[in-house]
């Protein structure tokens, strides 16, 4: 592994830098690597921001962002800056199936590979990890890493605190998880010191859907929603006709599993949605409750004790009645 002495003297002068993260990136996932790429560029750092996927609309805001790269838009571009790069950022993932086929690009690429996450279980690929499962978002670790590691505080200016600030917020569930320490607020206050509009971000990303979606979201509520009282769980389960019928387009079905998790009494909600070819499941919790457990043990994925996801290849029937056949094995931690 890369010590940090050597980063900081290769990143001392410009080089040529890929930042990337998850597919389908979120606003931990896009605030982080715009905030990174957003310092870089004030120390001359040729640096460009690849995203596997599209994201959320309500994400292209944010500083820098019109300088991002989608792989699947921009294949052959990013396939050359990936392998002529000298160092290559993976922010807010660990292992490299989690930017699909980006991942074997970056796996062949000479480049050296800085880890920045916080996520359970990292693999094997990087070169210099900064990495804390403690951490309530990689944007936080983002800040920490320009700040503390790097010394450059002076260097958080409001187009980098703008973007650090969205990822500490989003994955921190407007900062209302138990990982949102005082640590956290006095990040988010610096940040706010250096720029960041706490209130105006705030609408951009929550209070910016289109009438459809809001739609949608009534039509998860009123006909999609099922509470199973004796397991304190709530299902959302959606057909693809759903997304169709509701011109759902990325973005549209994040933090619905919110709202059932909402109701007093559950402590776990479900949203399963079936895509063309898979379902896919997020898990929210509350409490001690570990929703990675079941996405792990049951639906090849993973995540965050109150926070995670899965997927299945099965119908989404089948998957809905296999959640409902879990449930009594966690019975007792759910009722408590």
């Amino acid at each position: 592994m890369l010590d940090t002495a050597s980063l900081v003297n290769l990143l001392a002068q410009p080089k040529k830098i890929v930042i990337t993260t998850h597919h389908k990136p979120d606003g931990d996932a896009m605030g982080s690597s715009l905030g990174l790429y957003n310092y870089l560029i004030q120390l001359g750092h040729h640096a460009k921001v690849i995203t596997p996927t599209d994201y959320p609309h309500f994400l292209s805001w944010m500083p820098g962002n019109e300088e991002v790269i989608i792989y699947t838009d921009h294949t052959e571009q990013s396939n050359t800056l990936i392998a002529d790069a000298d160092i290559i950022f993976c922010l807010d993932f660990n292992a490299l199936n989690r930017i699909n086929e980006m991942g074997e690009k970056v796996g062949e690429s000479a480049a050296l590979k800085v880890m920045i996450d916080h996520h359970l279980e990292p693999a094997d690929f990087d070169d210099y990890r900064y990495w804390n499962i403690n951490a309530c978002a990689t944007a936080q670790l983002v800040y920490t890493f320009i700040t503390d590691v790097l010394h450059h505080k002076e260097l958080v200016n409001a187009d980098v605190a703008t973007c650090l600030y969205t990822g500490i917020m989003t994955d921190s569930a407007s900062f209302r998880l138990p990982n949102t320490t005082s640590a956290v607020h006095r990040i988010a206050a610096d940040l706010i010191d250096a720029g960041a509009v706490n209130w105006r971000i705030h609408e951009l990303v929550y209070n910016n859907a289109s009438e459809n979606r809001v739609r949608f979201l009534g039509h998860c509520l009123v006909n999609r929603l099922q509470v199973y009282n004796e397991y304190n769980t709530a299902v959302i389960a959606v057909t693809h006709d759903d997304l169709e019928k509701y011109d759902v387009i990325t973005g549209d079905t994040e933090g619905i599993v919110n709202y059932a998790l909402a109701i007093s009494n559950v402590r776990l909600a479900v949203f399963i949605v079936e895509r063309k070819d898979k379902v896919k499941l997020s898990l929210r919790s509350k409490g001690d409750f570990p929703a990675n457990d079941i996405c792990k043990k049951y639906f090849s994925g993973g995540g965050h004790r109150n926070a995670a996801g899965g997927v299945s290849t099965d119908s989404l029937e089948e998957v809905v009645n296999q959640f409902k056949l879990i449930l009594p094995k966690y019975k007792n931690l759910l009722i408590q």
